[in-house]
């Protein structure tokens, strides 16, 4: 079975997903928020999902930052309509930084990274999934 992440944000969301083994993280999407929770129904159908994990978004200091309310949102609905595939919480602190240098020291043109914001995102959320599957120490 499958764990998906979630890089959510105000417009678009990154995903990512394991390999049916779990021992490779893989981005998978980049959709937009407002289409993301149809998105997810469709996909737990078609594929076998044991989990997903979602970022929660905190700052520096470790306070909530300004999108949790938005992720809180799609965390609840999510418990409530699919109470089969939990969703838990990751911290993902640092993920879009560190999904910034990937892209660079990866060789991606500037104006690729410019035009194409959903890699970042994508990228953030294989960032999030590898971390969660090394918390767990499955990779």
């Amino acid at each position: 079975m499958r764990i998906v992440s979630i890089d959510y944000g105000k417009k678009r969301t990154g995903l990512a997903v394991t390999d049916p083994l779990q021992i490779i993280a893989n981005g998978l999407a980049t959709v937009s928020s407002v289409e993301l929770f149809g998105f997810l129904e469709t996909y737990v159908k078609k594929e076998g999902v044991e989990r997903i994990v979602i970022g929660r978004p905190t700052q520096m200091n470790g306070q909530p930052s300004e999108n949790l309310v938005r992720v809180e949102n799609f965390y609840n609905r999510w418990c409530k309509a699919h109470p089969e595939i939990p969703i838990e919480y990751y911290d993902e602190r640092f993920t879009s930084v560190i999904a910034h240098r990937a892209m660079i020291d990866g060789g991606v043109k500037k104006k690729v990274r410019q035009e194409n914001k959903g890699l970042v995102d994508e990228i953030s959320a294989t960032i999030i999934l590898q971390d969660y599957m090394k918390s767990r120490k499955r990779f």
